[in-house]
C-alpha cells in the first residue's frame, strides 16, 4: 500500500490537464510568498515594503497572479457544470446548479468556515481577557483580509451557468462585452466622475479573467501543432502588456498591481481597466509555457509534489498571514530586533523570516488540512433558489469579514459593505448561515 498522495497521483487519468492543478498551487504559492515579502514590521506597526521601495514595484507585475487563480477556476468550473449536466434528469436545471454550488465550494468553505471559527472564538477570549493592543489587535484586523478573494471566486462559481451559456453562444464575444464594460466604467469613473460606479469593476474584471477558462477549456486559446499553437496565447501575452504599459504611462493607473497604502487610485480595490490588461498578459504568459510544463508533469515525483500541493492549498492560504504574524509576535516577545525594512540588516533576516513562517504555516496545516479533504459526491438534485440565496450570504459574509477584521468585538467594530455597516458578528453569522443554506441546498437523493 502506497501513501494516499502517491495512490491519487497514479490514478490520474491520462485525459487530466495537469498544468491546470499546477497553475492553482503556484498561484496561491505566489501570493502567500508575496505577503510575506511585502510585510514591513517594526515595533511602531506594519507597513508595505513597495511603499517603502517604490523601485520594487514592478515586481507587482509577475507576483500579481490571482488572475490567474481565476483564469484556472474559470476552466475548471466549465468542466464540472457540464460534466453535472450529462448526469441530470431531463427538467432539473435547479437541481444542477444547487449540486454544482456545493460541489465547487465545499473544498474552499469548510476549512474557510474553520478558519472563522477559530479565530473568532480566539478574537473573543483575547479581548475578554483585556488583550487585543499592539501587533495583537492588527494581527485581528489583518488576518481576516484574504478572504475577498474567497467571496470574489464564490461569486465566479454562483455566474457560472450563465456565463458559460453567454460563452456557448458568444465565444470569444462574450468576454469582449465583459471587457468593454469594464472599460467603460473606468471612462465613467475617470473621465465623467460618476460616483461609485467604479465598483461594477469587482464584477467585470474578474468575470472577464474568469471568462478566459471557459476559452480554455473549449480550446480556443490556442489550437493547432507547432507554432500555431502558441500565435493566440503570444497575442494575448504582448497585447495585455503593451496596454497595460500603456494604460499606466498616459492614465490616471498606479504602477503597482497590488493595493498600497493611502494611493488615490488602485489598481486592486476596486479593479481597473489595467488590472485586466494584466490578467491578459499572464494568462497568455502561462499558456506559453504550457508544453515544457507538461513534459516537466508527466514525471511522477513532479507530478505527486503537485497533487501533494492542491490537498492543502487552500488551507495554507487562510493560515499564511497568521504563521506570518505569529513570527514578528514572537520575535517582538523575545526581544529579537527587527532591522528598518529594505536596510541590509532587514535583507538579511528575510530568509530566516521566511523559512520560519513556511514551517509554522505547515504546523498549521497539519491541524487544519481534514477541512480540505473532499466529502463524497453529492446526488444531481438539490433546490437551485436555496442554494442561490446561501451562495448570496455567504458572499457578503466572507466579504464584510475581510473589511471589518476581528478587532473591536466588544465594542461594535463596524465596516461598510456596499454602504450598510456590518459588524463582524454580523459577519460570520452571514457566512455560516449561507453555507449552511448550500450545503442543504446541495443534497438529494438520486444519481451519484
Amino acid at each position: 500500500m502506497g501513501s494516499p498522495v502517491r495512490i491519487l497521483a497514479e490514478a490520474t487519468p491520462d485525459t487530466r490537464d495537469r498544468y491546470v492543478d499546477l497553475l492553482r498551487v503556484a498561484s496561491l504559492a505566489a501570493v502567500v510568498l508575496g505577503h510575506w515579502l511585502m510585510a514591513a514590521v517594526t515595533p511602531d506597526g506594519v507597513g508595505n515594503l513597495l511603499a517603502v521601495v517604490p523601485a520594487l514595484q514592478p515586481l507587482t507585475w509577475l507576483l500579481q497572479v490571482m488572475p490567474v487563480f481565476f483564469f484556472v477556476g474559470g476552466f475548471a468550473h466549465a468542466l464540472s457544470y457540464r460534466s453535472l449536466l450529462r448526469k441530470r434528469p431531463e427538467g432539473s436545471a435547479d437541481s444542477v446548479y444547487a449540486a454544482f454550488l456545493r460541489a465547487r465550494l465545499q473544498r474552499l468553505l469548510r476549512p474557510t468556515m474553520v478558519f472563522v471559527l477559530v479565530w473568532g472564538v480566539a478574537a473573543l477570549l483575547i479581548q475578554l481577557l483585556g488583550g487585543g493592543d499592539g501587533l495583537t489587535g492588527l494581527t485581528l484586523r489583518l488576518v481576516t483580509q484574504p478572504l475577498w478573494f474567497i467571496g470574489i471566486y464564490l461569486a465566479m462559481v454562483a455566474f457560472t451557468p450563465p456565463l458559460l451559456r453567454l460563452h456557448e453562444r458568444y465565444g470569444w464575444g462574450a468576454f469582449a462585452g465583459l471587457a468593454g464594460a469594464a472599460a467603460a466604467v473606468d471612462v465613467l469613473r475617470f473621465a465623467a466622475g460618476v460616483p461609485y460606479v467604479e465598483f461594477l469593476n469587482f464584477a467585470f474584471v474578474w468575470l472577464a479573467v474568469h471568462q478566459l477558462g471557459f476559452l480554455r477549456a473549449d480550446g480556443r486559446l490556442g489550437a493547432g501543432p507547432g507554432l500555431s499553437a502558441l500565435r493566440r496565447p503570444a497575442l494575448l501575452a504582448g497585447g495585455g502588456l503593451i496596454t497595460a504599459v500603456a494604460l499606466v504611462a498616459a492614465g490616471p493607473y498606479p504602477l503597482s498591481m497590488v493595493g498600497m497604502p493611502g494611493e488615490k487610485v488602485s489598481n486592486m480595490a476596486p479593479p481597473t481597466l489595467a488590472l485586466l490588461c494584466h490578467g491578459l498578459w499572464l494568462v497568455g504568459a502561462v499558456e506559453l509555457l504550457r508544453a515544457p510544463a507538461a513534459r516537466l508533469l508527466a514525471r511522477p515525483r513532479a507530478w505527486r509534489t503537485v497533487v501533494a500541493a492542491n490537498g492543502v492549498a487552500m488551507t495554507a492560504f487562510l493560515w499564511h498571514l497568521t504563521a506570518m504574524l505569529g513570527v514578528y509576535g514572537a520575535m517582538l516577545a523575545l526581544d529579537v530586533p527587527l532591522p528598518e525594512p529594505a536596510t541590509a540588516a532587514w535583507w538579511a533576516q528575510t530568509p530566516l523570516r521566511l523559512a520560519v513562517a513556511a514551517a509554522l504555516t505547515a504546523v498549521l496545516v497539519a491541524a487544519f488540512r481534514t477541512f480540505e479533504r473532499p466529502a463524497p459526491a453529492a446526488a444531481v438534485q438539490g433546490h437551485g433558489p436555496l442554494a442561490a440565496l446561501g451562495a448570496t450570504l455567504t458572499l457578503l459574509g466572507v466579504l464584510g469579514l475581510s473589511m471589518v477584521g476581528f478587532a473591536g468585538l466588544l465594542e461594535g467594530r463596524t465596516a461598510l459593505l456596499i454602504a450598510i455597516p456590518v459588524t463582524a458578528p454580523a459577519a460570520v453569522a452571514m457566512t455560516l448561515c449561507g453555507w449552511l443554506l448550500v450545503e442543504r441546498a446541495g443534497r438529494g437523493r438520486g444519481v451519484r
